[in-house]
C-alpha cells in the first residue's frame, strides 16, 4: 500500500449498492503515483463497478475516494482533467478514421488549434498508428483498436489512466506492445490501474488487489502475497510434476493421500502436498497408472495460486456464517 502523501489513488470504505445488492463492499486501497496497479476478480465481482465511482461516473453509496487529492464526488471536473479511461468496448467511433477518433477525443478536452495537432502527433508517434491513420476505425484489428483507444483516452495528457480489461480478445504480440507501452508511461511518472483476468500480467504489476464477491480480499506486492500463510500452509511444499498423460495422472494425484490439491498447467501438475510426501512417493503413485519417469521439482506458488486459495477459504467462511 503506498504511504499517504505518495498516493495517487485512495479509497477508503469504497461502497456501491445498486437497491438492495451490493456491488462493492467497504473497499479500502491506495496506488502510489508512478505505479501499476492490477485490479483482479471475477466477472461480476465489483472491478468495473470500483473503477466507474473513481471517474466520476458512479456516485459511491458509502466512503471515500480521492485521485490526486481530489474528491470524486465533489472535485468531479478537477478529476476529468486528472484521469483517462479505456473502457472494455474501446469507446471509439467507428464510421471516424483514426485521425478523426484522434481529433474528436483532443477536441472533447478542450484541444484546438497547434495544441491539439502537435498533442494528435505525440500519441500516433508513441502509439505506432502512422500507418492506419486514413482507415476507418470499424477496419482495424483488435490489437490496432485497443492502440487507438489508449491514444484516445490519453491525449489530454491524463496523469492516471484506467484500462478496464484492456487486453481481452486479442492476440499475445499485441498484449505484450501494450504492457511495454504501459511500462514506458509508468516509467514517465503516469499512474496505472488495470484490470484483468491474466495472471501473467499481474505478475507485471507493482500491486495487486483481488477483489471477491465484492469485497477487497488482499492487496499488495505480488511477491508478498505468494508468502501469506494460507497459500503455503505449515507443513507443505509445492510441486511442479512434468509427465506424460497429464489428465490421467491429475486424477491419481487427487486420489492420493497427503496431495492437497493439484492442477494442470500444460504438460505439468502443480501439487500442494503434505512436505512428508516424496518424489519417489509420487513415482510410485504415477507407476501404478503407467505413468513412468516424471520430472519432478519444487516451485513456489504462483498469483494463481494465491487467489484461487483466498477465494476458496473466503467462501468457506461466508458459507460458516450463513449455517
Amino acid at each position: 500500500m503506498a504511504a499517504e502523501r505518495d498516493a495517487m489513488i485512495q479509497c477508503e470504505g469504497l461502497t456501491r449498492r445498486f437497491g438492495t445488492f451490493t456491488a462493492v463492499d467497504h473497499v479500502t486501497f491506495s496506488v502510489g503515483k508512478g505505479s501499476i496497479f492490477g485490479f483482479l476478480g471475477p466477472n461480476g465481482s465489483g472491478k468495473s463497478t470500483v473503477i466507474r465511482m473513481l471517474c466520476g461516473i458512479l456516485e459511491p453509496t458509502g466512503g471515500t475516494a480521492r485521485i490526486d487529492g481530489h474528491d470524486v464526488v465533489r472535485d468531479t471536473e478537477s478529476i476529468k482533467d486528472i484521469i483517462g479511461y479505456m473502457s472494455q468496448k474501446f469507446s471509439l467511433y467507428d464510421e471516424l478514421t483514426v485521425n478523426e477518433n484522434l481529433i474528436f477525443a483532443g477536441k472533447l478536452y478542450g484541444l484546438s488549434g497547434r495544441d491539439l495537432e502537435k498533442r494528435r502527433d505525440e500519441m500516433i508517434e508513441i502509439t505506432h498508428l502512422d500507418p492506419y491513420l486514413d482507415r476507418r476505425a470499424a477496419l482495424l484489428s483488435g490489437g490496432w483498436r485497443q492502440r487507438l483507444a489508449m491514444a484516445c483516452s490519453l491525449m489530454h495528457q491524463p496523469t492516471v489512466l484506467f484500462l478496464d480489461e484492456p487486453t481481452a480478445g486479442i492476440d499475445p504480440v499485441a498484449r505484450r506492445e501494450l504492457w511495454d507501452l504501459l511500462f514506458e508511461f509508468a516509467g514517465k511518472g503516469m499512474t496505472l490501474f488495470v484490470t484483468t483476468h491474466y495472471m501473467d500480467e499481474a505478475e507485471r504489476c507493482d500491486h495487486v488487489g483481488y477483489i471477491y464477491m465484492s469485497k477487497l480480499i488482499v492487496c499488495g506486492e505480488p511477491d508478498e502475497l505468494k508468502r501469506l500463510p494460507e497459500v503455503s500452509p505449515a507443513g507443505t511444499r509445492r510441486l511442479d510434476v512434468t509427465c506424460d498423460h497429464v489428465t490421467t495422472a491429475l486424477q491419481a494425484m487427487r486420489e492420493m493421500r497427503g496431495v492437497r490439491s493439484a492442477t494442470v498447467f500444460g504438460q505439468s501438475m502443480h501439487l500442494l502436498v503434505d512436505e512428508n510426501i516424496g518424489p519417489e512417493d509420487i513415482e510410485k503413485k504415477l507407476g501404478s497408472v503407467g505413468i513412468r519417469k516424471p520430472e519432478i521439482h519444487e516451485i513456489g506458488p504462483s498469483l494463481e495460486d494465491v487467489f484461487v486459495t483466498l477465494s476458496a477459504k473466503y467462501s468457506a467462511e461466508q458459507k460458516e456464517k450463513a449455517a
